[in-house]
């Protein structure tokens, strides 16, 4: 069984949460400067995306790197700020009124409670959230956050790439999986890997770029700070400590 842990405001390994961080900011956007404007499309307008952008400074997703792919940004061109901004109104965080996105009084009261925040963000985004909505795909990975998070916890504790998760969890040669079996680990990313990532519970290190990009991921402090799991006795003594 997965337990997960009550996270402390104070607890310092929040700090590698991107999507705490996002969130934070958002909020405290809105408290400063005053809902934020949204097109007729309910997307949020395109001078805070701006903003967002370089305030986040999200791993892969930075200002720099979004501009080298588009002249202007608008919300559906900064992922990280599209999931964000569903979440926020799916966990009542947030909601439109009016034109614009307004901070809730839940949002409000959540803001100086960044261990309860952390807490309600990862739970949707992992657990709740249809991450199918932003790909031309229904491809869901097969299996279940238990034993997701159980394998995870024992492949990653030195490292361990997306092709080498899925050859544990579904079989065959880890190679495989970036040539012919693709999908398939397309759909670990997409539903299990990068949330967790986002949430601050992995973090993947990339090399090369393009086709040569290859991918590791590695636990953040974050991990043993939230979650308690079947598989932690086999983990080696010195990560125990």
């Amino acid at each position: 069984m997965v337990e997960y842990k009550r996270i402390a405001d104070e607890e310092p390994a929040l700090v590698h949460s991107p999507l705490l961080k996002a969130a934070l900011l958002t909020l405290g956007y809105i408290e400063e400067h005053g809902p934020i404007g949204l097109t007729p499309l309910k997307a949020l307008k395109r001078h805070f995306v701006e903003w967002a952008a370089r305030e986040f400074a999200w791993p892969h997703y930075t200002a720099a790197e979004l501009f080298e792919m588009n002249k202007v940004l608008n919300e559906q061109d900064f992922m990280p700020l599209l999931v964000l901004h569903d979440v926020l109104i799916a966990t009542k965080l947030a909601r439109h009124y009016k034109g614009k996105l307004q901070i809730t009084n839940l949002g409000r009261e959540l803001r100086g409670q960044p261990g309860e925040l952390w807490a309600l963000l990862a739970r949707h985004l992992l657990f709740h959230h249809d991450h199918r909505q932003y790909f031309r795909s229904d491809d869901h990975p097969f299996g279940n956050w238990d034993v997701f998070l159980n394998v995870i916890n024992v492949e990653t504790d030195m490292g361990a790439s997306e092709g080498r998760l899925c050859s544990v969890l579904y079989g065959g040669d880890e190679a495989d999986f970036r040539r012919h079996s693709y999908k398939i680990a397309f759909a670990f990313y997409a539903h299990v890997l990068r949330p967790l990532c986002w949430v601050g519970l992995l973090f993947e290190h990339r090399t090369e770029r393009g086709f040569e990009q290859r991918e590791i991921f590695t636990k953040t402090p974050l991990w043993a700070a939230a979650l308690k799991l079947d598989t932690d006795q086999h983990l080696t003594q010195q990560t125990k400590h």
